[in-house]
């Protein structure tokens, strides 16, 4: 897509979530507030207002440890989760942005391998929000502003950045120069913001793509592969490809990974799902061109953690309510995560699958429960808690219907869970279809 284009921002986009930990109300919450009311009505996606600020600000993106930045469509987190692992058992430290949070904003950001703390954070968001003053700017661009500054100031090793939607008008692509750039898988999603063709949303995510820097990329559909292909030619930037460049798959319980440095027999990604084999050949990718050993991609395989991708959750009243059942939570959204999902569920022991389901309603609701009605015996809709654009659970129950799925409706995942378990106390209940959805039960079942 050429060009600005238009788009109205509210507090419930994935430029705009805020949500703190409920219990503490940190100083960075009233803070974080604020900058909502620095929302233009409508803006165009440029990255002027993001240059602006980091102008005022002495340019911290150009003093960085040196960046690997991720942009695509499925995947960017749980690939991030694995290079990170895998660059911190070579002994590095690794700052990583990543958005959106699921129960704390503060996840966002990781410092040298930490956390943010309440009083980092704090400090580097008023900075900016004092240096921008009364000027218009997105909350996503103003934070991710604040997380350039924060890492700017800390030592690091590496600097991991996700893209948070698109990837050449984001307010992440600001680096000149970054050690190394990723395009994980694309699919449709965000067709507002990114164009309803795959041509177009690969444009996109190409825009990540730099002069001379080596670009890893997953698995595509041919459509993005060749925009891909095309920019990094244009820009002479070397392609690190799968099926090209390097080749993964599973061999009974074990990774194998191929490349020009040699072969490596690996365990199995601790994330769940043949997906996950793709994603840590992306990351196994980036960490070979990055010169870490062999210990360093195992621990990329057994040591990566990303929450509500297939996570089972173990603790908490909502574990407790469940009895003898499993309780597991993803927050996959789009046709291309059902799909996924339906291959973990089908790789699962057999046994009895009930939905709770609750998603916003810009998604393609009906292309992402296809696929897990031929894992799942029934569905229940709800809406998610305090979000304006989520989708009604009674529309959640319909699309559900129209693909196959017994459906009904519940006021909450509780009510849910319960109205399950009276029919089937021995099942696994999976609680899915939203990062939102997924961040109020880890809140609420923390």
């Amino acid at each position: 897509m050429g060009g600005p284009f238009v788009v109205l921002l509210i507090p419930s986009s994935p430029f705009a979530a805020v949500e703190c930990a409920p219990m503490t109300q940190p100083t960075s919450d009233a803070i974080l507030a604020r900058m909502l009311a620095l929302h233009p009505k409508i803006i165009d996606l440029t990255l002027d207002r993001v240059w602006r600020l980091l102008e005022r600000l002495d340019n911290p993106q150009d003093k960085l440890p040196p960046v690997i930045h991720l942009a695509g469509t499925n995947g960017k987190g749980s690939t991030q989760a694995m290079i990170r692992a895998g660059l911190e058992g070579w002994g590095k430290s690794v700052h990583a942005y990543t958005s959106p949070h699921l129960a704390r904003f503060h996840e966002r950001i990781r410092l040298a391998g930490e956390l943010i703390t309440e009083q980092h954070l704090t400090e580097v968001l008023d900075e900016c929000y004092a240096t921008n003053g009364d000027e218009s700017i997105t909350y996503f661009e103003i934070t991710t502003v604040a997380a350039l500054l924060a890492f700017a100031r800390t030592a690091a090793d590496y600097t991991l950045l996700e893209v948070g939607l698109g990837g050449r008008l984001d307010a992440t692509n600001v680096i000149a120069q970054p050690a190394l750039t990723v395009i994980t898988p694309i699919s449709i999603d965000h067709e507002q913001f990114l164009g309803d063709t795959l041509t177009k949303i690969a444009t996109e995510k190409a825009g990540i793509i730099k002069r001379g820097v080596p670009v890893v990329v997953g698995p595509q559909p041919d459509e993005a592969l060749e925009v891909i292909e095309a920019t990094a030619a244009r820009l002479g930037a070397p392609l690190i490809a799968s099926g090209q460049q390097w080749h993964v798959s599973q061999e009974r319980d074990r990774l194998v990974f191929q490349d020009e440095r040699g072969l490596l027999d690996l365990p199995m990604p601790t994330l769940l799902g043949a997906h996950q084999v793709q994603n840590a050949g992306a990351a196994l990718a980036a960490l070979r061109h990055l010169g870490a050993d062999e210990a360093a991609c195992e621990a990329a395989m057994t040591q990566a953690r990303w929450p509500a991708r297939m996570q089972r959750l173990t603790s908490g009243p909502l574990v407790a309510a469940a009895g003898q059942a499993e309780l597991w939570l993803d927050g996959g959204h789009n046709a291309a995560a059902g799909l996924a999902l339906e291959q973990v569920l089908a790789g699962l022991p057999k046994r009895p699958t009930h939905l709770i389901c609750g998603m916003l309603n810009t998604k393609d609701v009906s292309g992402y429960l296809a696929p897990l009605a031929r894992q799942a015996q029934s569905l229940t809709g709800i809406s998610i808690p305090d979000e304006v654009n989520t989708l009604p659970a009674e529309a959640t129950q319909s699309a559900a219907q129209s693909v196959g799925l017994q459906a009904t409706t519940a006021a909450n995942a509780a009510e849910a869970l319960q109205a399950i378990l009276q029919k089937a106390p021995d099942c696994r209940v999976l609680i899915c279809g939203s990062l939102y959805l997924a961040g109020h039960i880890l809140r609420e079942n923390g």
